[in-house]
């Protein structure tokens, strides 16, 4: 398990390259009732139209227009510290945005910008699902929530949707478990864990560029064999 990921107040989990995404697919193999993506898994068509539901978040594909908020977001300083990918202008975040669709395009990584409805669609954070090994029973989970929107409860209810969503449409895929990292000292991130579910498992050792421990929480997809429903 590679522990070298950081997450923010509400953060993203940042590890070695890894596509990431938004943007619908175009189905695979026509005439499937379950297509299959380019690495041989069966991926359910309406995994790829369908979002997270939160109630009064919207949690969508990332879009082009996001840039200037994206840009926003990652000036601030905690981010920074929790985050290994840093954001600074539009050409950065042009590449930040091109790898959200790339990940959703290559069928491993889902990202999800975090809208507040009540607000006039008030981008407040970010939500993603990676599963780097392809047929593994477990994925990750991470976020991080706009310096803005901090105090609203936009992590923990987006990330619960989230976690429902990934373990309702990946469960013909065998998966399990889902972890979620941070870095020691990130007590908001404990706290949305847990409230989401996601029990601490281990306390890993530092590993660069990650100067601190960290925490890795895990929480079971409810009925697993063998595995306590959270």
């Amino acid at each position: 398990m590679n522990h070298r990921l950081g997450v923010c107040a509400g953060g993203l989990p940042q590890s070695a390259p890894r596509p990431t995404g938004p943007e619908p697919l175009a189905p695979h193999g026509a005439g499937e009732r379950c297509p299959r993506d380019r690495y041989g898994l069966r991926v359910p068509d309406e995994r790829r139209a369908t979002a997270p539901e939160a109630d009064a978040l919207l949690l969508r594909p990332w879009l082009p227009d996001d840039m200037p908020d994206v840009i926003k977001a990652f000036r601030d300083p905690s981010m920074r510290a929790m985050l290994r990918t840093w954001v600074t202008d539009e050409a950065e975040a042009e590449r930040w945005l091109r790898r959200q669709r790339e990940g959703r395009e290559s069928g491993t990584r889902f990202a999800f910008a975090v809208v507040d409805r009540a607000s006039a669609g008030e981008l407040v954070g970010n939500v993603a699902f990676s599963r780097p090994a392809l047929d593994a029973a477990s994925g990750e989970v991470g976020y991080w929530t706009a310096p803005w929107a901090r105090g609203r409860g936009v992590a923990s209810q987006a990330l619960g949707a989230l976690t429902d969503w990934v373990f309702e449409a990946f469960a013909e895929n065998g998966l399990v478990r889902l972890d979620l990292l941070h870095q020691v000292g990130n007590d908001a991130s404990c706290r949305v864990a847990e409230k989401c579910g996601y029990d601490l498992a281990e306390v890993l050792r530092a590993l660069p560029p990650w100067p601190r421990e960290g925490h890795r929480h895990v929480r079971f997809r409810p009925g697993s064999p063998g595995r306590r429903a959270c």
